[in-house]
């Protein structure tokens, strides 16, 4: 199979019919075999119902239906799975993703040799409000990252080699950064392609924006595992001896000041009833638990075992 296209949805029954047969045009006249593979996350319109009507019209169309709303990222891990495909796309399925952009996204994976297309939007017609935190959003991930081609890391369109999707994992809200993930997997040929943006057609955007707050705690904890997370001693050794040395020091010196006022008859104070003695101690307790409850909390999320275990009421092949 050449390609295989994954739309994560969310109340997008007006668009589905619309869209598969945007993709069914495109693939036919290219003359690609392929399938849709459309993940219900929950919906509570009737998208479900369009999914299996698609399906019986176009058996290329298949679906996977989630009991309730699981998020973007569990439908791409999902999609992602069942993808046979030996190039995979990702689009939205509100319409705003051009199936036309495929058969150069397509052309790029096989061609060019890159692991992973990204799509930018370089003009589009969201509202301020969205477009410049997106901006400064991007600008951070870059940064971060160390990704500098990327101009639009949250764009749903993107193509991969179907090895990269093979080897990643898509979890919490990380679809956000599958460009990092690849990178931080080995498959560090990254492309980008300015693609078409398309106002919405139906229905109403989903974007809140608390997306931005959880996005930017989900970019430093991918740094830090990317930095850290086979090798945690290097950071917390580091810190734990700064912490134990500045400790010592402090307690060195309230204890030489205490000796001192003995030597030269001065009024003194037991260490233990120095107020400086406690806050360098809670200082150094308090900090090192949050840090340690954090970085740990997120490696026994990274490996528990029921992670990506989502419940699935219907499923068409």
């Amino acid at each position: 199979m050449d390609i295989s296209v994954i739309v994560p949805l969310f109340n997008e029954a007006e668009s589905l019919p619309e869209l598969v047969a945007w993709i069914e045009r495109v693939m036919n006249e290219h003359g690609f075999s392929y399938e849709v593979l459309m993940i219900n996350d929950g919906s509570t319109d009737n998208s479900w119902q369009v999914i299996e009507d698609l399906h019986k019209k176009n058996p290329a169309v298949k679906g996977v239906c989630f009991r309730r709303n699981y998020g973007k990222s569990p439908a791409l891990n999902v999609g992602f799975a069942r993808a046979q495909g030996d190039v995979v796309i990702t689009m939205d399925a509100d319409l705003q993703d051009s199936p036309d952009e495929i058969p150069e996204l397509y052309r790029m994976i096989t061609e060019e040799g890159y692991d992973l297309v990204s799509g930018w939007k370089k003009k589009r017609y969201d509202p301020l409000s969205k477009t410049l935190p997106t901006k400064l959003f991007n600008a951070t991930a870059r940064r971060v990252s160390g990704i500098k081609n990327l101009h639009d890391f949250n764009c749903g369109l993107k193509a991969y080699r179907a090895e990269v999707v093979k080897h990643i994992e898509v979890y919490g809200d990380m679809h956000r950064y599958i460009p990092y993930l690849a990178k931080n997997a080995g498959y560090t040929k990254i492309g980008e392609k300015v693609v078409q943006h398309q106002a919405r057609k139906y229905g109403f955007t989903k974007f809140g924006l608390d997306r931005f707050v959880n996005g930017y705690l989900d970019l430093m904890t991918l740094w830090f595992q990317s930095k850290f997370g086979v090798k945690p001693m290097h950071l917390f050794g580091l810190l734990g001896s700064l912490m134990f040395i500045i400790g010592f020091i402090a307690v060195i010196v309230v204890g030489a000041s205490k000796l001192y006022n003995m030597y030269v008859g001065n009024h003194y104070i037991l260490v233990t009833d120095s107020p400086y003695f406690y806050l360098s101690l809670t200082f150094m307790i308090i900090g090192t638990q949050l840090f340690l409850t954090g970085f740990l909390g997120e490696l026994v999320i990274r490996h528990a075992p029921d992670r990506n275990h989502y419940e699935i009421s219907n499923e068409l092949h």
